[in-house]
């Protein structure tokens, strides 16, 4: 895993019991671009854990995302959901509701892990 806080929600998941596989999919978007979600469960939601988002482009990669794939269940968990998303006044929680992303900060909600 990449970073602590994937491990982190790793961690959640197997405690819970939970079935999830990681960096296993590989979706198109755009032109010679793919995205990796970090967690897909067994219920079919997807989960990207998010410290921050580093730059403009990563916010617009996740909408193209979005936009080319409405049948994706696609949800963040941010560390801080109060951090700033550069280039913008709005903070990350706000981006996601803007865009349409359901979203949890710190930890993923025990209602997404129930299967659908």
């Amino acid at each position: 895993m990449r970073s602590g806080f994937e491990r982190t929600l790793a961690t959640q998941l197997r405690a819970a019991g939970i079935e999830f596989e990681y960096e296993s999919m590989s979706i198109p978007y755009t032109r010679y671009h793919s995205y990796h979600p970090d967690f897909i469960l067994a219920n079919g939601i997807i989960i990207e854990a998010k410290g921050y988002f580093r730059s403009p482009a990563e916010m617009a990669k996740m909408k193209s995302v979005k936009e080319q794939h409405p049948e994706l269940d696609i949800r963040f968990v941010f560390w801080d959901a109060n951090k700033k998303c550069p280039g913008l006044k709005s903070n990350h929680g706000q981006w996601a509701t803007r865009t349409g992303f359901p979203w949890a900060e710190g930890r993923i909600p025990e209602e997404w892990l129930q299967p659908t």
